[in-house]
């Protein structure tokens, strides 16, 4: 099994990393959360990991943070919650804002998720609730974080990531045309994927 893996970053499309090891391209799928740290390509990375091997396929997630990491581990084992659907928990809520969430019972948080409805949600606070205790590391220090750098097409870019978390393609251009409506070229052309996709998934949790 891999579980970490440190490397020269050599693309980054949400939500897919691309990463250098001796030689060898590993394709990573990673939360949103990646996407916000100041790696750019050619830079060095590290990722704390969790491979899946399926009998068609063998997948490898990553996390910048390690609890990051124990809390995925911890969400693909409620009933009813898969990886794709654990990834997309951790994209529309930070790793320390989950915990609180889990903490207080706070179901209307997590429907906001797609792919998690109001049974779902209540399931995974119960069952996660046990848990908690038991995961290794710390939560990440405080909700601030450090925007990557630009990307060549962050309106595309962001409609993909929102695509990959669940969202169907007309919710994804609507919601980033919300963002992005009112602005110049000028505005436009400075934009910048990753926080382009934070606004739109503020947006959309409201």
């Amino acid at each position: 099994m891999i579980g970490r893996l440190r490397g020269i970053l050599l693309d980054a499309r949400p939500p897919w990393l691309l990463v250098e090891v001796g030689g060898v391209g590993y394709e990573v799928e990673a939360p949103m959360t990646a996407f916000y740290q100041q790696h750019a390509p050619g830079s060095e990375i590290v990722l704390h990991t969790h491979m899946v091997v399926r009998e068609d396929a063998q997948l490898l997630y990553g996390f910048v943070d390690r609890f990051e990491r124990e809390l995925f581990r911890a969400l693909i084992k409620v009933n009813g919650v898969g990886p794709k659907t654990a990834l997309a928990i951790l994209s529309g809520i930070e790793a320390e804002r989950l915990v609180r969430c889990i903490q207080e019972q706070d179901t209307r948080s997590l429907v906001r998720v797609p792919g998690i409805g109001k049974k779902t949600a209540e399931r995974l606070l119960i069952e996660m609730s046990d848990r908690l205790d038991r995961l290794d590391g710390a939560p990440a220090p405080g909700p601030g974080v450090v925007v990557a750098p630009s990307a060549s097409q962050p309106l595309a870019d962001a409609v993909a990531a929102l695509e990959a978390l669940g969202y169907r393609g007309k919710d994804a251009e609507q919601a980033v045309a919300k963002i992005t409506a009112g602005m110049d070229d000028a505005e436009r052309s400075a934009l910048d994927s990753a926080e382009l996709i934070r606004s739109t998934l503020r947006h959309l949790a409201r």
